[in-house]
C-alpha cells in the first residue's frame, strides 16, 4: 500500500508542476518556464499541448524553449 501512496504523491506533484508550467506560459514568464523545464523531458502529447498554449499566448520565445525540451 505504501507504493500506491508514493505513486499518488508523485502524480499529484507532477500534475502540480504541469499546472504551474501552464500558468507560467500563460503569464509569459520565460525565466520560469525555463526553470521548470530545466533537465526535464516531456512526452509528445504534453509537449504539443504546451507548444499550442505558448502559441496562443503569442510568445515565440517560450515556444522555442518548449520545442528545445527533450521528449520522453
Amino acid at each position: 500500500m505504501a507504493a500506491n501512496t508514493t505513486d499518488e504523491h508523485e502524480t499529484d506533484r507532477s500534475l502540480g508542476n504541469f499546472a504551474a508550467l501552464k500558468t507560467s506560459i500563460a503569464n509569459g514568464d520565460v525565466a520560469e518556464v525555463k526553470a521548470r523545464l530545466n533537465g526535464k523531458s516531456l512526452d509528445k502529447l504534453e509537449k504539443g499541448y504546451l507548444i499550442d498554449l505558448a502559441r496562443l499566448s503569442g510568445n515565440s520565445e517560450i515556444v522555442d524553449v518548449i520545442e528545445a525540451t527533450a521528449e520522453s
